[in-house]
């Protein structure tokens, strides 16, 4: 099959069109006796250990495995289907034994070893040193040190955790894709947007029914909850929504969520950490759950009276206007808007005719291109894996290639929900030759319709803008090794350079090169953009503690002991009580469907969306002080953070950027809870 599988010939760019599922499982093998070979020729090399012929070599090891496996995957993410997903299930434990057949390798180990306890007599240079430190962390961490019976015993927790994982995510997806709201009584329809009524209609007529369909994808959901009168229905869908993987049936992912917490510790304390969070957080900026949750704790402390506050002033407002008299979940976004439009005269309509997609992209280029340079240009003849996938080349000022970027915006059956940022190829230098990067974003914004072409919401502008900031983190990337490139960095920091970027969505200097209207191409007026300026920090109290209840819910699965816990929803419960404003939904649940901790890598890690919000608020006062567009500024951010990846503790990079540590006070101050400078 190998003279005839694309997947098995060069190839610069991903080859979708050429590519059938069944091209996978054998491609994959044969990635993988090559990979063994590369590794044999290591570990049984006649020559002294050093850091060329172990470390280097280990590096390289297995780069055509690492590229088929990566199409994959972000298919799975992006372009999955029954096959693809049973392959998944398949895949997964073959490359699960794989990974550890590498790292208990004993003598390969040994070798690593040598290395590492003779660095000091070697001229490594730092990012030899962290790349050696990373390798043999990854023996050390994964079991190297276990006796037999215990390697045995890890690699079996690896697999059953990889199809686990898997398993969650499909139930996701599949509850997200097998509930619609269909209505057919114009009546339901009251207080929805023309865009998002088009729009439903467009979905039933895909479906060969009448009327209008709403689902549980982000562009039909969250308008309807934003904007629907009607009470009964907003209860329907948001119960549909929170009680995803949570209807004991054979999307259920109850026991999931408890196998998954249980063989995590398992594996933790297998491998010598106290818990869970122990180990992960080994390597992460804030190193011990103790001081994440300290952080929390802190900032609980900060939001939770301006959070109360908030609730209260929400809640006698519905009152007043609608005769609510307890304020539930699924009249949060609705009141909310309703009040916004209240204080700020300022709703998403408004905006969204300033904010057409092709322009918001052409912005967030124009953006680029004022602080790095850079130059997008449309591309037609790169492979994709579905006609609504945008590629484009990447150069610098003097027409050198950056990188490949592959841009795919628009809900699907077979793509997850959310958005994210994921690499074809990897940036690395090899043998005289700076291989550059394949990056790709992928989000759901809402659909143009037969009426309108896709306006954005706000919302989904600094979406837009959030993955981009992690693209350009992954286009920019400047060293020699694959594994510390790019996004390879600490989880609590890889947030610093995409958070970062939302800023200049609220920007005049920024908006004014892209935010006009799409039918008179009139610029957005100052005063809708002193109004999103002003309505920045609205309901911040709320809005912090939500995140809060999440890096909370996270870390009380991942930092205790989890063996005697037998109801997930009871757990979930006692989590929440130090954030909960809105009385408890029994019918739901949120660890069912919490797939950044179940499916993504966010486990033990969701704190670090505020962890990166304090150095991100702290790096743009910096590039408030300088000027948003100032260059120097701009070159110096790329210079020690973006293009250096994990080369270096981040800490160290960050103060090398900014001349300090971070001072959460930023954040505060930018959330409103603190006096601005």
């Amino acid at each position: 099959m190998a003279s005839t599988n694309p997947l098995l010939q060069p190839f610069e760019t991903a080859p979708f069109s050429k590519i059938k599922t069944e091209h996978f499982q054998p491609a994959i093998h044969e990635a993988i006796d090559l990979a063994k070979k590369e590794i044999e020729k290591i570990t049984h090399s006649k020559e002294e250990p050093t850091f060329e012929n172990t470390i280097e070599a280990l590096e390289f090891a297995g780069s055509k495995l690492d590229r088929i496996t990566s199409i994959f995957f972000n298919l799975n993410s992006a372009e999955t289907n029954d096959e693809i997903q049973q392959l998944a299930q398949e895949i997964s434990p073959v490359l699960t034994d794989f990974k550890n057949d590498i790292i208990q390798n004993t003598e390969l180990f040994e070798r690593v070893k040598q290395v590492f306890d003779k660095q000091e007599n070697s001229d490594l240079s730092i990012e030899q040193s962290t790349l050696l430190e990373k390798k043999y962390k990854m023996f050390t961490r994964n079991g190297a040190n276990l006796t037999d019976e215990g390697k045995k015993e890890l690699r079996e927790l690896d697999k059953k955790l990889a199809t686990l994982s898997l398993s969650f995510g499909e139930n996701v997806l599949a509850e997200t894709n097998r509930y619609e709201l269909h209505l057919t009584n114009e009546k339901d329809l009251e207080g929805l947007p023309k865009g998002v009524i088009s729009a439903a209609k467009m979905l039933a007529k895909s479906k060969n029914k009448e009327g209008w369909v709403f689902n549980l994808h982000y562009p039909s959901y969250l308008p309807f909850m934003k904007y629907a009168k009607n009470r009964d229905l907003r209860k329907e869908m948001a119960l549909a929504f929170g009680s995803k993987g949570f209807h004991r049936d054979k999307y259920d992912n109850q026991e999931n969520v408890l196998q998954i917490v249980k063989l995590r510790y398992q594996k933790a304390k297998l491998l010598g950490y106290p818990t869970y969070a122990h180990f992960k957080l080994e390597e992460r900026m804030a190193e011990t759950p103790e001081k994440v949750k300290s952080f929390m704790q802190e900032l609980l402390e900060k939001a939770k009276p301006a959070a109360e506050k908030e609730f209260e002033e929400l809640e006698s407002f519905a009152k007043d206007l609608e005769g609510i008299d307890k304020l539930q979940k699924w009249d949060a976004a609705y009141f909310g808007e309703k009040l916004k439009q209240k204080l700020f005269d300022l709703d998403d309509e408004q905006l969204k005719p300033y904010f057409e997609l092709n322009q918001v992209i052409q912005g967030v280029f124009m953006v680029a291109e004022r602080l790095y340079g850079l130059k997008f240009q449309e591309v037609f003849d790169v492979d994709t894996y579905h006609p609504e996938v945008n590629t484009y080349k990447v150069t610098d000022e003097d027409g050198k290639d950056i990188s490949l970027f592959y841009a795919d915006f628009h809900p699907r059956e077979g793509k997850r929900g959310g958005a994210w940022m994921t690499s074809y190829k990897s940036q690395y230098r090899k043998s005289e030759k700076n291989e550059r990067p394949h990056i790709s974003i992928v989000c759901n914004f809402t659909k143009p319709t037969e009426d309108e072409p896709s306006l954005l919401t706000f919302n989904e502008v600094t979406t837009l803008f959030h993955e981009f900031g992690h693209a350009l983190h992954g286009m920019l990337a400047d060293t020699i090794y694959p594994s510390i490139s790019g996004t390879n960095v600490f989880w609590d920091f890889v947030e610093l350079p995409s958070q970062v970027l939302e800023n200049w969505c609220y920007e005049k200097d920024a908006l004014e090169l892209f935010a006009k209207h799409y039918q008179t191409g009139e610029v957005i007026p100052h005063e809708l953009i002193q109004k999103i300026k002003k309505s920045a920090t609205f309901h911040e109290g709320m809005a912090t503690l939500r995140q809060l209840s999440f890096g909370m819910l996270d870390m009380d699965w991942h930092s205790i002991d989890p063996t005697k816990i037998d109801n997930v929803k009871d757990h979930e419960e006692k989590a929440f009580e130090p954030t909960q404003l809105f009385p408890d939904v029994k019918e739901n649940c949120m660890s069912t469907s919490f797939s950044h901790i179940f499916q993504g890598g966010y486990a033990a890690g969701y704190y670090s969306y505020k962890w990166a919000e304090v150095l991100d608020a702290d790096t743009f006062e910096y590039f408030s002080e300088k000027g948003i567009f100032d260059r120097e500024t701009a070159q110096k951010f790329r210079d020690t953070i973006l293009s250096q990846g994990g080369t270096e503790h981040p800490l160290t990079l960050y103060k090398r950027f900014r001349g300090k540590e971070p001072a959460p006070e930023a954040l505060l101050r930018r959330a409103g809870l603190l006096p601005k400078k």
